[in-house]
């Protein structure tokens, strides 16, 4: 009787069948991404943003041969508050990406990305309003427009 009560075993899976030997990882297959160049950084902006959200962003920004000649942010998030970045600064680092570093620990980190430049921050939460700094993004800058987004 407890035989008719048991459930028949289930099949065994087919093996997966095995990867060529000759199988390329998709990083290495040629025409795929390349690594960007390591080049001295030149980028000027002088740029305001603000998206549908009400996200606002300005930054000045004025680097030649990967050093920062200025450099000064503004962020204002909706109903959170704001972080200005707006030294002291001391330049840490110029290849392969700049770097930016305040007695306070606020790390400003610079880098290209194809046409555009991309300025992040990390450890900046004393310069912004309580809580605001965890809704902060890198500004993205178009280095043959200077506009900022």
């Amino acid at each position: 009787m407890l035989a008719s009560c048991a459930t028949p075993p289930w099949p065994a899976a087919p093996p997966w069948p095995a990867a060529p030997a000759d199988a390329e990882r998709p990083s290495e297959r040629p025409g795929r991404l390349k690594p960007m160049p390591v080049r001295p950084l030149d980028v000027q902006a002088d740029c305001r943003f603000r998206d549908e959200t009400g996200y606002v962003a300005t930054a000045l920004l004025d680097i030649s041969q990967s050093d920062v000649k200025r450099f000064s942010a503004t962020v204002d998030v909706p109903r959170r508050g704001s972080c200005r970045f707006d030294g002291p600064f001391t330049q840490t680092r110029r290849m392969p990406s700049v770097e930016l570093r305040a007695k306070d620990g606020c790390t400003v980190n610079i880098w290209e990305q194809g046409q555009k430049v991309t300025v992040g921050f990390s450890d900046c939460a004393r310069r912004c309003s309580r809580g605001t700094f965890d809704y902060v993004w890198p500004i993205i800058i178009d280095r043959s427009s200077g506009k900022c987004h």
